[in-house]
């Protein structure tokens, strides 16, 4: 099937063009018409529609065909209606990086233009101070301020540099608006979008709906249906959806619906009806009586009370003594001191320097390396494959038993060249047939995919938690988490901008877990530099080995005030390496409570009766089974994209807790 569908509907290395968007909404459309008359997926268990699916996308056709036909017609349909699916989220995903990309070379078009006319509007506004000056000084009598103005500027340069600073002292949002006019050509790709699209909409996305209902009919040639729907629209767009004489502006329009569509999406206020990414955060979560049974049980996972007073007097008590104890032993811990500043007091804490290494360990360190048997690294993966048999776990995409001999050497021939990124190549050798090019490359389309190296690397890690001295170092209840930026030298949607980390180019983040006793837990490459708090999420909770930590480190990077209450709802403990804690804003429950030489900081209140009020709703959005980790990604997820300002009170209820 992945080879005989999915070739020519897989899509690739794809730049972010606005005809790389035309080509994914006409792929979108070729895979409608395949599942056109097809029944939903919506009932099924996602993880079972999930399996089918991928094992349809990595088996042959002929693999297919040979299934019993009730199982063949279930993997066809959930294939058929994932690869919709993941067609949607491809259009968005283009979408989004199109009009970002608009939008940010318009914002620094604008900039640069300013600071180009800033030599001209000093010089124009200069002018114009002196005269002011003459204006308001009061020896100057009323009727001789002309006289004075035009012996100090000549009439004609004083209108020179009134024409100068009414033509370049226009507001900063029009200039922004005129740079991003000049970028039009960029959706002409607009009617095709919006007619591909399928879209649904929570109730904050419902005006949007409306005004990219009014573009299609527009679009379509068909008469306008009355006055365009401007509800959507933010204040510094009004101004631009109109031309002088009352008409619609329809250039403006589409870039306001464009613009505005893009900051829906990433909040869920507008969303795919099908889709695997961008999905109604709200699918999937229990109501009614399915509720209510579950209630108890999501309360005994997490360790919480069903009702939302007994869980708040039990976090207050706890909130309270640790402030009491932190304030009992900050006079005898000379890094704390607080500080009276502007602001307020504030809390300093002294940098930690660095500790040599002591001649012991370094000794020690020099003998272990002495110990050490001196291998490559192929050797090295064998010798692990002896041990632990982790390559067995690399089985045939068809999931039958294959006839080859020595597959191991090929899988582990492979692994080296995937590690060191050098391709097959290099490792094959025609006097050995394992290593051949044509069966390593057999090997390879048929035995490394993300199912069996996610089971193989399981393997490892259960191998390293039989280690006595790997339990020394910790028991797996602990996990960091961290990334790696690439640069990516090809046009790919995949990657994305950041100037601080790529320079002009584009890249990636390998975004890794790491447990306490040095193993990788998972992994996930993401666009650009993406949120860490969002792929924390993924990686934390999409992880598949034996070990179940519960505490997950990481750096500043991956800290949020809503993450800290989204994986309490979950059921971890989220332990952020914070690089500095100056300005940070304290909170308590008491506010009569004493708590000595802390009492000045923690001044901010905590709103319990927001929590209690959706306590239930914070409940539906902690885990229910391993099954529904995909829903508990999603919805989380689109909980920590809504924007402060914006968000519904139960994301503000997760920021409090």
């Amino acid at each position: 099937m992945g080879g005989a569908i999915g070739s020519s509907l897989q899509i690739g290395s794809t730049p972010s063009t606005e005809r790389s968007s035309s080509r994914a909404v006409g792929r979108l459309e070729e895979i409608r018409a395949l599942a056109s008359g097809l029944p939903s997926i919506d009932r099924l268990p996602p993880g079972r529609v999930t399996a089918l699916a991928r094992f349809a996308n990595t088996s042959k056709a002929q693999a297919v065909s040979r299934l019993p036909d009730d199982r063949r017609a279930a993997t066809l349909l959930a294939f058929i209606r994932t690869l919709e699916a993941a067609a949607g989220d491809d259009v968005i995903d283009l979408f989004d990086a199109v009009t970002t990309s608009m939008v940010s070379e318009a914002a620094t078009a604008a900039k640069q233009a300013r600071l180009r006319s800033l030599r001209d509007l000093d010089a124009a506004a200069l002018k114009l101070r002196d005269a002011a000056i003459v204006i308001l000084d009061p020896e100057t009598p009323d009727d001789a301020v002309r006289t004075a103005i035009f012996d100090l500027i000549d009439r004609q340069t004083l209108d020179v540099a009134v024409e100068r600073v009414g033509t370049l002292a226009e507001p900063h949002d029009e200039t922004y608006f005129t740079e991003l006019r000049k970028h039009n050509r960029k959706i002409a790709y607009t009617p095709v979008l919006l007619a591909g699209l399928d879209l649904g909409a929570a109730p904050a996305g419902r005006h949007f709906l409306e005004a990219i209902d009014y573009l299609r009919v527009v679009q379509s040639g068909r008469k306008r249906p009355g006055p365009p729907p401007i509800a959507f629209a933010p204040k510094v767009w009004l101004s631009q959806l109109r031309n002088p004489d009352g008409a619609v502006d329809l250039t403006g329009y589409k870039l306001c619906v464009l613009d505005g569509l893009r900051r829906a999406i990433r909040r869920r206020d507008v969303f795919p009806v099908h889709s695997l990414r961008y999905a109604d955060p709200r699918k999937g979560l229990l109501s009614g009586l399915a509720w209510e049974a579950s209630r108890p049980t999501v309360c005994r996972t997490l360790g919480v009370f069903t009702v939302a007073d007994e869980e708040l007097r039990r976090l207050s008590s706890r909130l309270d003594m640790a402030y009491r104890q932190t304030a009992e032993r900050i006079p005898m811990n000379p890094a704390v001191t607080i500080l009276n500043t502007n602001e307020g007091p504030d809390l300093f804490l002294e940098r930690l320097e660095k500790i040599e290494e002591p001649p012991s360990l370094i000794a020690l360190r020099a003998a272990i390396d002495a110990r050490l048997p001196r291998l490559d690294l192929p050797e090295l993966i064998m010798e692990m494959h002896a041990r632990t048999g982790f390559a067995d776990l690399f089985t045939h995409a068809s999931e039958g038993s294959t006839r080859a001999d020595n597959i191991v050497t090929g899988i582990c021939a492979l692994l080296v060249a995937e590690a060191t990124n050098t391709g097959f190549e290099p490792m094959a050798r025609l006097d050995v047939p394992a290593l051949r090019r044509s069966r390593l490359s057999w090997v390879k389309q048929n035995f490394l995919r993300a199912e069996t190296l996610t089971a193989a690397n399981a393997a490892l890690v259960a191998a390293q938690n039989a280690i006595p001295l790997a339990r020394k170092w910790g028991g797996g209840d602990v996990a960091s988490a961290d990334g790696l930026r690439f640069v990516v030298p090809i046009r790919t949607v995949h990657s994305g901008p950041n100037p601080r980390y790529f320079g002009q180019q584009r890249g990636v983040t390998w975004y890794n877990l790491a447990s306490d006793q040095f193993t990788g837990l998972n992994a996930m490459t993401v666009p650009g530099t993406l949120r860490d708090s969002l792929n924390l999420l993924a990686i934390a909770l999409e992880q598949e080995t034996e070990l179940q930590p519960t505490e997950i480190m990481t750096d500043t990077a991956g800290y949020t005030d809503t993450i800290f209450g989204i994986f309490y709802l979950l059921g971890y403990q989220f332990s952020p390496r914070i690089a500095d804690v100056g300005g940070a804003r304290f909170w308590r429950v008491d506010a009569k409570a004493d708590y000595g030489i802390l009492d000045d900081i923690a001044s901010n209140r905590i709103n319990m009766k927001l929590i209690a009020d959706h306590w239930d709703d914070l409940l539906r959005l902690g885990p229910r089974s391993e099954t529904e980790v995909e829903r508990d990604v999603r919805v989380c997820s689109s909980v920590i994209c809504m924007p402060q300002d914006s968000a519904p009170p139960c994301r503000e209820a997760v920021h409090v807790v």
